[in-house]
């Protein structure tokens, strides 16, 4: 996982890029939505989704069910600038070729913290 931002039109780490990311419940479904990408693996890359719903008021019972946010804060990612949350936990695999378009690039002090946050509570593998 390292901070590579470069405005090229392709995705690098530190950008938030829109893709298809799959429900965790029924992988056959999902939705387009933000996500940080954090690192490379092979040719793909490495991400978590961003979410603009407060998690902060239902933590514990987030927490419960195993999933840990941070609060990342406003961007251009999304259009209305609503503060977004990234999800700690849960690594998405994203093929480059499916990245919709690219939306913001993370400050690489909040990239660092996603990336300390990403180290505590997902697998790495």
């Amino acid at each position: 996982m390292t901070y590579g931002p470069t405005p090229d039109g392709r995705p690098d780490p530190g950008e938030i890029v829109w893709t298809w990311v799959a429900y965790e419940d029924d992988p056959s479904q999902g939705k387009d939505r933000p996500v940080l990408v954090v690192g490379r693996r092979g040719p793909g890359l490495v991400g978590v989704m961003l979410s603009s719903k407060d998690h902060d008021r239902d933590a514990a019972d987030e927490a419960r069910w195993g999933r840990q946010w941070l609060d990342i804060g406003a961007g251009g990612w999304d259009p209305r600038r609503r503060p977004s949350e990234v999800r700690l936990d849960r690594l998405i695999t994203v093929d480059p070729s499916r990245v919709r378009r690219e939306g913001a690039v993370l400050d690489r002090p909040r990239f660092d913290a996603v990336v300390a946050g990403v180290r505590q509570y997902a697998d790495v593998g």
